[in-house]
């Protein structure tokens, strides 16, 4: 009966509208009562789940995107893009894909990327003639790159849902190489889609103009090096990189890029607050969701469930991801990951496959999620900037989620795109 409860009241308010931690929280109180436990029990869960050390990062990482958001980092990473790449066919696009790629490792989310890049690219791709479903398109599916890699604020959520066993500098290696099939990936399909609609490319500036915009990207492509290397040499914890990250961030924009006044400062700050309390908030209802279902033994009757089915580690992995993309249509990122990793972690260790290689699959299947109707929120946030239906954009994006697909399928069968780097490093 509890059980039925947890996810038939979490199903109904769904289906009413009601935000998901909302409707997590609600489904928790009226389990509780089924069972009998106390409601405070369960908010001191909530508590004790975002007073997290770990969870820590999160915050401080959001607002070091802010602040380089702000001060002028994503303007630069577009100009080095532009230079690299706008001669490519489908140039905008190409650069589109590129600067995703390039701010994704300062920002670690996915919504800040197709906020400043899809905010700068879009218009210019819709004034130059380019579709603007293509432009929607190729902006959204480009901001998942950066979900692999550092500073991902999901793959430290996937740690610390894992109860913190696993390591957040092995994650931020794992994801890497996935990192970058999946930017070739849609750099082809930018160009094979330019080349069959007429796109125009940009003429290539000369490698001057490479070098000179290179040098300007240097000090905010520092910070990757920084978080990345300080962290895997043990000079300190992601949260203390997250520390340094936000005093980093604003040194460089204010003195050096010199384009983060007093008033910036603050809208990065409120802005950043605003984010990381809601984020906050989801996890707490989500990690009360998780210790009712630890207490009712659902992720040990998924492992029976699963065991009973196939004793294939792959047919596993490919149902865990089926039943991954099923649930992102309805549900966003950041409680997917704190559900469904207790529920799932469990059982891909019983079959022998390593939770590193399975926080990779999770993240890539659960930002496909993101760009899904009907509560894709990066797939409204592009729409939203290029002020087109999401039934334009729907139309014509299957052949970026064909990409997508081919490099989740890539990572599920060949474990070793995500754990070399782990293992060499």
């Amino acid at each position: 009966m509890a059980v039925w409860t947890l996810f038939l009241v979490f199903a109904a308010a769904l289906l009413l509208g009601v935000p998901v931690a909302f409707a997590l929280l609600v489904s928790c109180i009226a389990t509780a009562l089924v069972l009998g436990l106390p409601l405070i029990a369960m908010f001191l869960k909530m508590g004790s789940d975002v007073g997290s050390v770990a969870l820590l990062a999160i915050p401080l990482f959001i607002f070091t995107g802010e602040l380089m958001l702000r001060g002028g980092l994503s303007d630069r990473m577009i100009a080095l893009a532009t230079a690299l790449v706008g001669h490519v066919k489908g140039g905008l696009g190409q650069v589109a894909v590129v600067g995703s790629t390039l701010f994704g490792g300062v920002s670690g989310s996915a919504i800040a990327d197709v906020s400043a890049v899809g905010g700068t690219m879009i218009p210019q791709m819709v004034k130059k003639g380019y579709g603007a479903d293509f432009a929607v398109n190729v902006t959204i599916t480009a901001a998942l790159v950066a979900l692999l890699v550092p500073p991902s604020h999901n793959m430290i959520l996937y740690s610390a849902a894992a109860g913190g066993r696993i390591s957040i500098t092995d994650l931020f290696a794992a994801g890497l190489i996935p990192a970058g099939l999946l930017a070739i990936t849609l750099m082809i399909t930018t160009w094979l889609i330019a080349r069959k609609r007429g796109y125009p490319s940009l003429p290539f500036p000369g490698w001057r103009a490479v070098a000179r915009t290179g040098v300007a990207a240097i000090p905010g492509l520092m910070l990757v090096m920084i978080i990345f290397v300080g962290i895997r040499a043990g000079i300190f914890t992601a949260v203390e990189s997250a520390s340094i990250a936000v005093v980093y961030a604003t040194l460089i924009t204010g003195l050096v890029y010199r384009q983060l006044g007093w008033a910036s400062f603050v809208k990065a700050a409120t802005g950043a607050a605003g984010t990381a309390s809601r984020v906050l908030f989801v996890i707490g209802a989500a990690g009360a969701f998780g210790w009712l279902m630890a207490l009712l033994e659902i992720p040990s009757a998924m492992v029976d469930l699963l065991q009973g089915v196939t004793d294939q580690p792959v047919l596993v992995l490919l149902l865990i991801i089926l039943i991954l993309l099923l649930l992102g249509t309805f549900m966003d990122m950041a409680p997917l990951l704190i559900i469904g990793t207790p529920i799932f972690l469990p059982v891909v260790k019983a079959y022998g496959i390593d939770p590193v290689h399975f926080g990779v699959i999770m993240i890539l299947t659960c930002g496909i999620g993101l760009i899904t109707p009907p509560v894709g929120s990066v797939l409204f946030v592009g729409t939203g900037i290029a002020r087109v239906p999401v039934e334009t954009a729907m139309k014509t994006i299957w052949p970026f989620y064909a990409a997508c697909m081919i490099v989740l399928l890539a990572v599920t069968f060949i474990p070793q795109l995500s754990l070399a780097l782990p293992s060499l490093l």
